[in-house]
């Protein structure tokens, strides 16, 4: 295997790491960032209100995301590392 074909298929797989990540860590952000303008605006100091909401949220985009994550990781598998483990 040559050097390129190595940089275009690791290159290939932080693309495809970056975009199944993206809509988790994105809600992530926003749910943190919403609620840390609550707190913020409230004085409430709770843990829990931190980690309960964002939890929530990343399990929901997790489960509607889910088909969209595993048709990428599966393309990405068969399109390109298969080829390159069969030789061909």
């Amino acid at each position: 295997m040559s050097d390129a074909i190595f940089f275009d298929t690791l290159r290939n797989g932080l693309w495809i790491a970056f975009l199944v990540s993206l809509p988790i860590l994105g809600v992530a952000l926003v749910v943190g960032l919403a609620v840390g303008l609550f707190q913020a605006l409230t004085s409430v100091q709770e843990m829990t209100l931190t980690f309960v909401p964002k939890l929530a949220a990343i399990v929901a985009v997790f489960w509607l995301t889910m088909g969209f994550m595993t048709q990428s990781l599966v393309g990405f598998f068969q399109n390109t590392l298969l080829p390159l483990i069969g030789g061909n």
